[in-house]
């Protein structure tokens, strides 16, 4: 088991302690995230977790285009130009199962999951959420999967797993798992709601000891007890422009449930958008994997966005061509509308307020296109170029112009959209460190 791997069985054993501890789960392709989550950890001793989905990164490509191995080189680069040592990152997959596949059969979906989780493993993700959930196309329909059907198929993948650590000589350490789901999936809610159900207690008991009687029957007693962490649902979502922030006292017999296996934590999915306090409150309630994504490029597009207007209000009276970003991609979003046409409604102006500004964050999915790169290449360009008046910056970005006057980030647009995420993942690091000692209260 590697280092990274081991600081998570520590913050179990935290938990357990009464000391709480987590760290906060970077689910995103967004070469800025990760960047920043890294730049961010660089001077201290802690492990960055990173983790892809099955349907953003899978054998196939997914819908960012790489394989498990393409994911696994392409963050390790990024580490390398910050110069982040690679022995500290741990890779997740998260949701692996037949997620991307439930119009198949069981058998077709299945045999693509095994290999998905294969391609993971042999790729050195070493923290493995196994996730087999989902109804697929010739099990009953117009009801939930079965939990003992559910389970047994999550033991399939982890067999997978494990042979394939055997396979590769364990040169990466041997998986830690996670296991069970939320309800909604990733990526928000899509419909009006007035609260969120908290998972029941009895429903995670059946998860846990239908989960833990399969992984038996498959002989898989030494990966049982790689079984770090549960998905469930604390009660916190959000939505095109809602956000539920946590209430703990709806998930206090959550919170007790879990204090009975002293070697299981919570994984919260989700996460995005909760205030500082409420992450504080999570991992003390022994929530210590948060995962969080939508946010991150949120802060991203944000700082952006920002400093588009100031290239508009320096540059437009000097007859300089602009970057015009905002308009490459509303542009690119309308030509290729898959990402954001079924999770948006309105009439027109409501969906071009949601294209630009809704919590969904949909404009993730189109950062990566040709000419969306080349507006952020000219934009950056442009204001690298000249010198950013502390007035815009103060007017626009005025977190960041404080940092600026403080001389803690240089005056520089890269500088100035890398910071702009790290404020996000600042809430983060607090909520995961037990620096009091104590619960919030």
């Amino acid at each position: 088991m590697t280092q990274a791997q081991e600081f998570l069985l520590t913050i179990v054993a935290d938990q357990h302690r009464g000391l709480p501890q987590g760290i906060p789960s970077i689910c995103s392709a967004n070469p800025w995230v990760i960047e920043a989550a890294l730049l961010r950890q660089l001077d201290t001793q802690k492990p960055v977790l990173i983790e892809s989905t099955s349907n953003q990164v899978n054998q196939y490509g997914g819908y960012t285009g790489m394989t498990p191995a393409h994911f696994h080189a392409f963050v390790k680069a990024i580490a390398s130009k910050v110069g982040f040592p690679i022995e500290r990152i741990l890779l997740g997959g998260d949701h692996l199962g037949p997620n991307p596949w439930q119009q198949q059969t069981a058998e077709q979906a299945m045999e693509k999951a095994r290999q998905l989780v294969a391609d993971c493993v042999q790729s050195g993700y070493t923290k493995i959420h196994l996730d087999a959930s989902m109804r697929l196309s010739d099990d009953t329909p117009d009801q939930p999967l079965d939990q003992c059907l559910a389970a047994k198929r999550a033991a399939e993948l982890a067999e997978v797993a494990e042979a394939t650590c055997q396979d590769t000589e364990g040169i990466f350490g041997a998986p830690v798992y996670v296991i069970g789901t939320e309800v909604p999936h990733p990526g928000g809610i899509q419909e009006k709601t007035d609260e969120i159900k908290v998972t029941d207690p009895m429903d995670l008991q059946t998860t846990i000891e239908t989960t833990r009687s399969e992984f038996f029957a498959h002989g898989l007693q030494d990966a049982w007890s790689r079984v770090i962490a549960v998905v469930v649902q604390p009660g916190v979502e959000f939505g095109d422009a809602e956000i539920f922030d946590y209430d703990r006292a709806a998930a206090k017999e959550l919170k007790r449930f879990i204090e009975a296996y002293p070697s299981l934590v919570y994984e919260a999915h989700s996460t995005d958008y909760q205030t500082k306090w409420a992450l504080k409150e999570l991992v003390e309630d022994h929530f210590a994997i948060l995962k969080v994504g939508p946010a991150l490029t949120f802060a991203f597009r944000e700082a952006i966005f920002s400093l588009a207007i100031i290239e508009e209000e320096l540059l437009a009276w000097q007859g300089i061509p602009l970057a015009s970003i905002r308009q490459t991609l509303d542009a690119e979003m309308l030509a290729n509308p898959e990402h954001w046409e079924k999770y948006y409604n309105g009439d027109e102006g409501q969906l071009h307020f949601a294209r630009k500004y809704s919590l969904s964050d949909r404009s993730r999915y189109y950062w990566p296109a040709e000419s969306v790169q080349k507006a952020l290449e000219q934009l950056l360009q442009n204001l690298s170029s000249v010198s950013l008046p502390l007035s815009l910056l103060s007017q626009f970005l005025p977190v960041q112009y404080e940092k600026v006057r403080r001389k803690q980030i240089p005056c520089a647009p890269v500088s100035l959209i890398l910071d702009r995420i790290q404020v996000v993942l600042e809430d983060y690091d607090l909520a995961c460190n037990d620096v009091a000692g104590g619960e919030s209260g």
